[in-house]
């Protein structure tokens, strides 16, 4: 699988974000070990700050379709700067996805850098500091 599908799935999904109040469109796409894209848009609220990310988005996708593993992910947003995963989102991806798991942050003309999860969020907290049943 090209990242670059990855990326256009991304792209895609930023155009159809709904983002009346901060007119400001993301996109992610992940990519899981059977090849399956799924993509997320953030989506705002007026009633501040009940907006979805897309990377939740795009996770919310993945779960419904079945999987539970993230080998890659995209996110897409304009502007100069990086737009990597907020907090809570990298918290979210955690959950799904490895310490080398990468992360590709694109903006119009294509992938800017690529992080490892580790990287963006390093001694995180996840599923294997819990005891399991």
């Amino acid at each position: 699988m090209s990242l670059d599908l990855l990326f256009d799935a991304a792209r895609a999904a930023q155009a159809q974000a709904y983002a009346p109040y901060s007119r400001f469109t993301v996109g992610a796409a992940i990519l899981t070990p059977t090849g399956r894209i799924h993509a997320g848009c953030n989506v705002e609220n007026a009633a501040y700050p009940v907006g979805t990310c897309a990377e939740a988005g795009a996770i919310a996708a993945m779960i419904l379709g079945g999987e539970r593993e993230i080998v890659a992910i995209a996110i897409v947003g304009d502007g100069d700067e990086l737009v990597t995963p907020c907090g809570g989102c990298r918290q979210r991806i955690r959950e799904f996805a490895r310490p080398d798991t990468a992360i590709q942050i694109g903006g119009p003309e294509g992938i800017r850098r690529t992080f490892t999860l580790d990287e963006l969020l390093p001694f995180s907290f996840g599923p294997d500091n819990l005891p399991r049943p």
